[in-house]
């Protein structure tokens, strides 16, 4: 089990391998009378750890946060 780091501050879920981070960015989008928006915007994994799944570990971090909060979630990131 990888431990992910949710820096909310930042909007970022992260995760260090090696020396290397690894990330998943969002921002959260609010407009009036609407439920809160989750847009992932960007994941991202250094090569030399690609085919270890852990964009699919931080994906699941992000969305696991999502619904905790309540927030509906926009994938932009083609991941």
């Amino acid at each position: 089990m990888r431990t992910i780091e949710h820096r909310a501050d930042a909007h970022q879920f992260r995760y260090e391998q090696d020396g290397l981070a690894c990330v998943l960015d969002y921002h959260l989008e609010q407009a009036q009378d609407a439920p809160t928006v989750m847009a992932i915007t960007h994941t991202g994994v250094p090569r030399a750890l690609e085919g270890q799944g852990i964009a699919a570990d931080l994906a699941r971090a992000a969305l696991d946060a999502a619904q905790r909060q309540g927030w509906q979630v926009r994938p932009v990131c083609s991941y």
